[in-house]
């Protein structure tokens, strides 16, 4: 608690709160930290597609969510906070990692209800794609309409086979996805540090707070895993 941080370095509460939201700031304006690169840092998705095409490496994207406090009744825009997949109300991250498992970049955050391509597409991903050509992503079923706009480098699982397929197509596809999953679940260990901070299992604190704190703690976790 702020109170017994103050009484340990003998100054008030509200002197602790007020570094602490200072301090939040300055992380989560760091960015993450790019791989045998000291002092550079990629703060924007455009950052990330041009350090990606520059290198030649194979990006993974996916989304989280983080259980956050009910919106008082009566406020608008109450219900987009409540995820349609938990059930819960929620804040969602978009996270992009390399095939390392390394956090390369994490949204602004979005309310719970937004569907995981559109909030990908509000970041700008649709004008990366445009204007680098040669970077390519892999998503998971969640993301087909970036397949569909962006085929080549928006990269989807392959669709499962109907019950009329043969035997060996869908065993071919089966074999497919399998192979697409492993690739891509470096991104869901990216996930898995972030939610090792217990902060980012349940949000009990102000919703508007948790967008610099998820940065910040991301841009740490990116210090972390490129100077192992």
């Amino acid at each position: 608690p702020h109170a017994a941080l103050g009484l340990l370095f003998g100054v008030d509460r509200s002197t602790i709160t007020r570094a602490i939201g200072e301090m939040r700031g300055l992380l989560a304006e760091r960015g993450c930290a790019v791989p045998d690169r000291p002092g550079l840092r990629l703060r924007t998705l455009a950052d990330v597609f041009a350090y990606a095409q520059a290198e030649g490496i194979e990006l993974r994207l996916d989304a989280t969510e983080v259980q956050v406090r009910r919106p008082p009744a009566g406020r608008g825009g109450r219900r987009a906070f409540v995820s349609g997949k938990k059930k819960q109300n929620t804040m969602k991250a978009t996270v992009v990692a390399d095939h390392e498992g390394r956090t390369l970049w994490t949204d602004a955050l979005r309310p719970g209800r937004m569907h995981d391509a559109t909030a990908a597409r509000n970041e700008g991903i649709g004008t990366c794609f445009q204007h680098f050509s040669d970077v390519e992503v892999l998503l998971d079923d969640g993301y087909l309409g970036l397949r569909r706009d962006h085929p080549g480098q928006a990269v989807t699982p392959p669709r499962k086979g109907n019950k009329i397929s043969p035997p060996e197509v869908l065993e071919a596809r089966l074999r497919a996805r399998h192979r697409h999953s492993s690739k891509r679940i470096t991104v869901e260990h990216a996930l898995a540090d972030h939610k090792r901070w217990k902060q980012l299992v349940r949000w009990t604190h102000r919703r508007e707070n948790l967008p610099a704190t998820y940065r910040a703690i991301a841009g740490l976790v990116s210090d972390r895993n490129t100077t192992d």
